[in-house]
């Protein structure tokens, strides 16, 4: 049986063949097969290549990158082949971007047949890095978390098994022992991604608040819960700036957000009560005290497990500049999703099956009467169809 490979391998391979030469950069959460991506590339283009990682307890300095350059450089290749050289979790690097913009610059100009791929899980200090210092010499390619297609092609599931699972390749095999599974994807996935992607990243001085934020966050997925609250229910919180940071961290974490509420004109309006959006609903199941079918059961908390994914769906595909993803709320009226770009409004809203819900499309097109209206779900565009096609092409419709 041939290994499953994600549409990032055929992106990539499309790119290293073009004329123009880029350095290549793929982002994503951790654990999600970026490195596998490039290693089943590597096996297409058979090529010399150097690959080297930089995911080590102690963030190694500008020469880990010259030395790999260098070795790579020493590779036999040629003008119609060149040779490859992959470097992995390069944010952990210290200044990196401004010497792979030197050792770049060095060798277009000494004319050198040298691909260069770039890989890295911290959306913020890559990005910075990017923007900083490489401006113009980069092709960004975002590799998420697994979806409901590539989990059904690849694992057999249907779609209520990946709304609890997730999309995490590596955890697939122990989704027949729920207790392994959770076990597996808390200690090998939550806590490398929280202590390697954010914690040795970033200054972070209460990091067990920040873990605390977290588990608080899987718990409450999908609901718009204020700062003070969080407050009240965190030990040694400190205040809602500290939170909205830490939030924020473990965003670039590609772990939870924090939506914003909409306001017209502002696109999103800072300081609201956030709504908790978990990236993968694995990080809420595994730690939750539920079984799959004590989930499937419970029509309320299967709703907002809905809900969070058709959020994360969002959120994961509509990271280009110009998109934005907030939820709106006014009095008694909600939508619980609003989504923006340039002058296009569309308000997206989850139907489930649970009860009790008022729909805030109405009014919320009495106030905004440009914005377009989605419901998803039962009477709207199926589950199935929606997680299985790109937001942005729906949206296009």
């Amino acid at each position: 049986m041939q290994p499953f490979q994600r549409s990032v391998v055929d992106d990539l391979e499309k790119a290293i063949q073009r004329d123009r030469q880029l350095l290549q950069v793929v982002i994503g959460p951790r654990q999600v097969g970026k490195t596998t991506a490039v290693q089943q590339l590597l096996e297409r283009l058979q090529r010399p290549c150097h690959i080297a990682a930089a995911d080590a307890a102690l963030p190694p300095g500008p020469e880990w990158i010259e030395s790999h350059w260098s070795a790579a450089l020493s590779l036999p290749a040629g003008a119609a082949a060149p040779a490859i050289l992959v470097l992995d979790e390069i944010q952990k690097v210290r200044g990196w971007s401004e010497v792979v913009k030197r050792l770049w610059d060095e060798t277009l100009r000494a004319r050198r047949p040298l691909r260069v791929i770039l890989l890295g899980s911290s959306s913020l200090l890559l990005q910075r890095g990017l923007m900083e210092s490489l401006a113009g010499r980069f092709f960004l390619h975002r590799c998420p978390h697994w979806n409901w297609t590539e989990c059904r092609q690849a694992f057999g599931w249907d779609l209520d098994h990946w709304l609890f699972f997730g999309g995490y390749p590596g955890a697939a095999p122990f989704a027949v022992d729920e207790t392994l599974w959770k076990r597996y994807v808390a200690d090998s996935l939550v806590e490398p991604a929280i202590a390697r992607d954010v914690l040795q990243l970033q200054t972070v001085h209460k990091p067990a608040l920040l873990r605390h934020l977290f588990a608080f966050a899987a718990a409450f997925p999908a609901q718009h819960v204020s700062y003070n609250k969080m407050l009240g229910q965190l030990q040694d919180a400190g205040n809602t700036t500290t939170l909205a940071h830490y939030l924020k961290l473990l965003e670039t974490a590609f772990l939870v957000s924090g939506l914003d509420l909409y306001s017209a004109g502002r696109g999103r309006q800072r300081g609201s009560s956030p709504k908790l959006i978990l990236w993968n609903s694995a990080l809420i199941h595994a730690l939750s005290r539920l079984s799959f079918a004590e989930a499937r059961r419970d029509g309320g908390w299967w709703g907002r497990i809905v809900e969070n994914a058709v959020g994360a769906h969002l959120l994961s595909h509509l990271s280009e500049p110009g998109w934005q993803v907030t939820y709106w709320r006014e009095g008694d009226h909600e939508v619980d999703f609003v989504v923006t770009h340039g002058r296009e409004v569309w308000a997206l809203e989850v139907k489930s099956g649970r009860p009790g819900r008022l729909s805030g499309l109405a009014a919320f097109r009495t106030r905004y009467p440009h914005a377009q209206a989605l419901l998803i779900g039962s009477d709207g565009i199926a589950l199935d169809d929606f997680f299985a096609r790109s937001p942005a092409d729906l949206l296009a419709r």
